[in-house]
């Protein structure tokens, strides 16, 4: 497990090869040493904007067994978003669908997009800003995101499905948490990341018992 920072890419891309989570991974498991045969395995993935927690495994078998419990897996995410929400928490429930300018938008018609769930509840809101906790509860693409801007609260600083243009230094949304069985063992792990210091700024302290999870 590693915390990942804004503006990095889990895997490789076209254009981008060697600034990624996975490559420094694998160089440092390799220890420097190129022809290593050391390795990581990638389990899921974050977008380059969103910060937080992103799940490795040691070996093959390891990945597609967390992969193939990946529904079981708790995934609970921050996000500050434009607006105050009316209400204080809700299931979100569309098909998501993507164009071809690789954008992904919501619709209704189960024959265009894939089911996807997204549940949230405020946890501060302030004159401009709403402080939610996200559960994920399917792994779409842009989800998050998409979801909140379909109910008319984009994350904040989202360039893609917000009104902003670069205007805030980074995307609001973060990986805060995962709770998930071990591969093996079935003994049930947590891993949890501190809050970036940017959702601080946007809406001010909160009282940290309100992301306490429920096993």
């Amino acid at each position: 497990m590693v915390d990942k920072p804004p503006g990095l890419l889990t895997i490789s891309t076209d254009r981008e090869k060697s600034r990624t989570a996975y490559f420094i991974l694998t160089d440092y498991v390799r220890k420097g040493v190129a022809k290593s045969r050391d390795r990581i395995f990638i389990v899921h993935r974050l977008d380059r904007e969103t910060s937080g927690i992103l799940l490795f495994a040691k070996n093959e078998a390891a990945k597609f067994r967390l992969q193939s419990q990946w529904q079981d897996t708790k995934k609970k995410y921050l996000a500050v978003v434009h607006g105050r929400c009316k209400k204080s928490a809700e299931t979100i429930t569309t098909y998501l669908a993507e164009n071809q300018a690789h954008g992904v938008y919501t619709t209704n018609d189960a024959r265009k997009g894939k089911l996807a769930h997204t549940a949230y509840k405020v946890l501060k809101q302030t004159k401009d800003f709403s402080l939610l906790e996200v559960d994920l509860l399917t792994g779409r693409k842009h989800q998050i995101r998409v979801h909140l801007a379909a109910i008319g609260h984009p994350v904040v600083g989202d360039p893609r499905y917000g009104p902003e243009r670069k205007v805030r230094n980074r995307l609001a949304l973060h990986a805060k948490s995962i709770s998930f069985a071990h591969p093996f063992s079935g003994e049930p792990l947590s891993f949890d990341t501190k809050v970036p210091a940017y959702f601080t700024a946007l809406v001010g302290h909160w009282e940290p018992l309100n992301l306490r999870r429920s096993n």
